[in-house]
C-alpha cells in the first residue's frame, strides 16, 4: 500500500503512530533492541528530532528520524545534527526507499566509528490482505557489522587491562553465551560480551535490568531483576507482597535481597560448586541460565510495568 493512503503527514499522522508502545515493538523487533519512548519532536536547538527513546538494554539514548519518501541529503544531515545535539548512540533513519549513495553513507558511519555509535537505516512498508487492517514491516538496509565490532571491542578489552585468567574466562564465557542465545531463538537480547562477572538484558522498564552472573571466585553462577532507581527499594517492597505468586509462577525460590546499606536492590537465583573453567561444562551451564532468565523475563516484565505507578503518580 502506498504509505500516503494511511499516513498524510510525518508530524501529525506517522510520527504519533510510531511512538505508540506496540508500534514501537515492532520496530525494536526489527532493531534487536527494546525501546521506551522518551519524547516526541524533541528540540535540539532551533530543530526538532522526531522521536526519542530509550533502550532498555542498555538505557542509552535511540534518536529516530522518519521520512515517509525517498531518503534525502537534508535527512541525512538532520539525522547526524541531532544525534551530535542529543548525545544519542544510536541513531535510526526510517524512510520509504533508501538511495544506495544514503544506504552506503550509513554504512560508512558504521564503520568509522567505535562500537558505542551506532546507525540504522529501515524501509518502511504497508501490507494489507483483503480488507484486514494495514500492517507495517520494517526492512532493514543498513545496521552496525555487530560480529567485526565485538571482536575489536573485545580485543581491545585485553589490551587495556590485565590479561588474567578470570576476565580472559568472563568474556570467553559470555561470547559463547550470547551465540547460544541467538542459536536458540531467545526472545532475552544481551549487551556486546564484556570482561566481567555480569551480563546485562533488559525487562522493559527504565531503573530495572536482569543479569546473567558468572563468579569465578565462588563457583557459581546466577540470574537476577535488579533495581537501581530512586524509588528501588519501594519497587523491591511491592515485588516481595507478591514472593509467593512470583515463585510459583518462577517455578522455584528466589533470593530476595533488599540490600539495605545500598539504593539497589535485586531478586536471584543461583546455581553453586560450577566447574567454570571446565569449558565442556558451558553448555549445560548456559542453558540453566537462558531457561532462568527466560523465566524471569516472563514472570516480572508485566508485573515491572505497573509496579509503583500509583506512587509515582501521587508525587
Amino acid at each position: 500500500m502506498d504509505l500516503r493512503n494511511i499516513w498524510l503527514s510525518e508530524p501529525q499522522d506517522f510520527t504519533p503512530w510510531l511512538a505508540q508502545d506496540g508500534n514501537l515493538k515492532i520496530l525494536g523487533d526489527a532493531l534487536g533492541i527494546e525501546l521506551e519512548l522518551e519524547a516526541q519532536e524533541k528540540n535540539v536547538g532551533p530543530f526538532r528530532a522526531d522521536i526519542l527513546c530509550r533502550s532498555l538494554d542498555d538505557d542509552s539514548l535511540v534518536l529516530i528520524e522518519n521520512q515517509l519518501e525517498k531518503t534525502d541529503h537534508i535527512h541525512l544531515g538532520q539525522l547526524l545534527t541531532y544525534a551530535a545535539g542529543l548525545q544519542s548512540v544510536t541513531s535510526v533513519w526510517i524512510a520509504a526507499t533508501f538511495t544506495e549513495e544514503h544506504r552506503a553513507a550509513l554504512d560508512w558511519l558504521n564503520q568509522v566509528t567505535n562500537e558505542s555509535v551506532r546507525f540504522f537505516g529501515l524501509e518502511i512498508e504497508l501490507w494489507q490482505i483483503d480488507e484486514s487492517v494495514p500492517a507495517p514491516k520494517f526492512n532493514v538496509v543498513s545496521k552496525p557489522n555487530d560480529w567485526s565490532r565485538r571482536v575489536s571491542q573485545a580485543a581491545r578489552q585485553m589490551n587495556d587491562q590485565p590479561a588474567t585468567e578470570g576476565k580472559a574466562l568472563q568474556l570467553k564465557f559470555w561470547a559463547a553465551f550470547a551465540g547460544h542465545l541467538k542459536e536458540q531463538k531467545s526472545p532475552v537480547r544481551p549487551q556486546a560480551p564484556r570482561s566481567q562477572h555480569w551480563m546485562t538484558f533488559g525487562i522493559g522498564r527504565t531503573g530495572f535490568n536482569m543479569h546473567g552472573l558468572l563468579n569465578t571466585r565462588e563457583d557459581r553462577i546466577g540470574v537476577e531483576v535488579t533495581m537501581t532507581d530512586a524509588n528501588a527499594k519501594d519497587y523491591f517492597n511491592a515485588l516481595r507482597a507478591e514472593k509467593d505468586s512470583i515463585e510459583d509462577a518462577f517455578g522455584d525460590s528466589l533470593e530476595w535481597l533488599e540490600l539495605p546499606e545500598k539504593k539497589q536492590a535485586r531478586i536471584a537465583r543461583y546455581k553453586e560448586d560450577c566447574d567454570l573453567y571446565t569449558e565442556n561444562r558451558w553448555p549445560e551451564y548456559m542453558a540453566w541460565m537462558r531457561e532462568r532468565l527466560e523465566k524471569l523475563d516472563k514472570v516480572f516484565r508485566q508485573r515491572i510495568k505497573g509496579v509503583g505507578k500509583n506512587h509515582e503518580t501521587e508525587l
